[in-house]
C-alpha cells in the first residue's frame, strides 16, 4: 500500500512502523484519516487513495 500512495502522491511521506496488535493506521498532514483499531477492519488500497484525494 505504501508503494501505491507514494505513486499518486510523490511527495507523501510514507513511513512503515512495526507494532504489535495488527494496528493499521494512515495519517495525513498529521492528521488521522483511517484507523483499523476503530474500524476493525483493514482498509483496500482504494479506500485509503478515495480519502487522500478528498
Amino acid at each position: 500500500m505504501a508503494d501505491k500512495i507514494k505513486s499518486e502522491f510523490a511527495d507523501a511521506n510514507v513511513e512503515i512502523v512495526e507494532g504489535s496488535g495488527g494496528v493499521f493506521e494512515v495519517t495525513f498532514d498529521g492528521k488521522l484519516i483511517y484507523s483499523k483499531k476503530e474500524t476493525g477492519e483493514f482498509p483496500e488500497e482504494q479506500d485509503i487513495l478515495n480519502i487522500l484525494k478528498g
